[in-house]
């Protein structure tokens, strides 16, 4: 089916010229589909990476009961046919917190990294099920659920629970057969790292604890250790540390790096920002809003160099839309519908890769319609039109 957004900002082209907005890409979405398995399990936030062999992997958070628990960990699927058919998910990362986010890449010497961070963000909501059952108020808990929850918590001490608040990666060099003990990051980010054609890996993301700076870190050994390397100066009047989350970056064929920010300050709250390094990410420009309301968004560099941003739209109609540059990340295009049937605003963080015939394939997770499953993986295979 043909999907379309409307009119939209002008954009320009690969090779000069401006472009009218009637002109804007549409998306030819070609096949959806849910591809999870194991419907009793909340699945949320998946990346998908394609690897120099053609084999794609997604990673996410599964085990989990609803969006905030103590129960997620991160799970991988592979698939050797394109997207056609999933293999079934193996358990990669399982800590006694809740374990959520999941990102994916692999360097340029076959080394996979995955990230993620851990959170007692459920607590409050287990001290609140255990009033309402207390005061027998309607809707409350079962017994049974609440010490569930309960005994899930209670697996560590205060101080074991500290212990493990972070942002976390594995790696794996034996192409995900086995991999590493988790160690920590200076930043998260619901996609992880990109590779740099010098062989850095850089990782645009923010600080978990301390000031929760924004900004980048690198690698120089193939995803080992990390250095921070630069803070992302905010733009005046916002609040960084309260309102700027889940980063992520692209490198441009003209070498400029490309982050993303979603925004919750006031001015442009619920848009997507951006920032640039001309530099290595060593220096940045101040963010600023590109004309995109949704959030969290993915980058990727197409093969023709055209930059695409995938992100969710958590309005009605809810779904996940993807904007293209043609001039390295100065202008965007209009929206393009990459999906608008999602049943309410608990969806999004798409990513996307494009396979060896330039189709693109993009997974996201969203709420099913009826709350037949608590909450599934979908991927669709798209085309541009143009």
């Amino acid at each position: 089916m043909l999907i379309g957004a409307g009119a939209a900002a002008a954009w320009v082209a690969l090779g000069g010229g401006r472009r009218a907005a009637a002109e804007s890409p549409k998306a030819v979405v070609h096949e959806t589909k849910i591809i999870s398995r194991q419907p009793d399990y909340y699945h949320g936030w998946p990346t998908i990476a394609r690897r120099k062999n053609g084999e794609l992997l997604v990673v996410y958070s599964g085990g989990r009961e609803r969006h905030v628990g103590p129960f997620g960990r991160v799970e991988m699927m592979r698939s050797h046919d394109d997207g056609k058919t999933w293999g079934w998910p193996c358990v990669i990362l399982d800590m006694e917190i809740d374990v959520r986010d999941a990102g994916v890449m692999e360097t340029d010497k076959r080394t996979l990294l995955v990230t993620t961070f851990t959170s007692t963000a459920y607590l409050k909501r287990l001290e609140a099920e255990i009033k309402r059952a207390e005061e027998k108020k309607k809707g409350a808990w079962t017994p049974e659920h609440i010490d569930n929850w309960r005994a899930a918590h209670e697996r560590l001490t205060d101080e074991q629970r500290k212990q493990l608040i972070g942002a976390w990666m594995i790696r794996s060099t034996d192409d995900g057969l086995t991999w590493s003990q988790p160690y920590k990051c200076p930043v998260d980010a619901p996609h992880g790292p990109i590779q740099l054609a010098d062989g850095r890996q850089l990782y645009a993301g923010k600080e978990i604890g301390g000031d929760g700076r924004i900004g980048v870190c690198q690698s120089t050994d193939d995803g080992q250790t990390w250095q921070w390397l630069a803070e992302i100066p905010a733009r005046p009047g916002d609040d960084p540390a309260k309102d700027y989350h889940e980063l992520h970056g692209v490198e441009a064929v003209d070498g400029r790096v490309i982050v993303q920010i979603r925004n919750h300050n006031k001015r442009n709250n619920n848009e997507t920002l951006q920032t640039e390094s001309s530099d290595g990410g060593r220096t940045w420009t101040a963010p600023h809003p590109i004309g995109a309301w949704g959030l969290p968004s993915h980058l990727l560099r197409l093969k023709d160099n055209r930059l695409l941003m995938t992100y969710g739209y958590r309005r009605k109609p809810y779904g996940n839309q993807a904007r293209i540059s043609a001039d390295n990340g100065r202008a965007w295009s209009g929206p393009i519908v990459v999906s608008a049937d999602g049943a309410n605003g608990d969806l999004g963080y798409p990513s996307t890769v494009q396979l060896a015939d330039g189709a693109l394939l993009t997974v996201w997770y969203e709420q099913s319609h009826g709350g037949k499953f608590p909450a599934v993986l979908r991927q669709a295979r798209w085309s541009l039109d143009q």
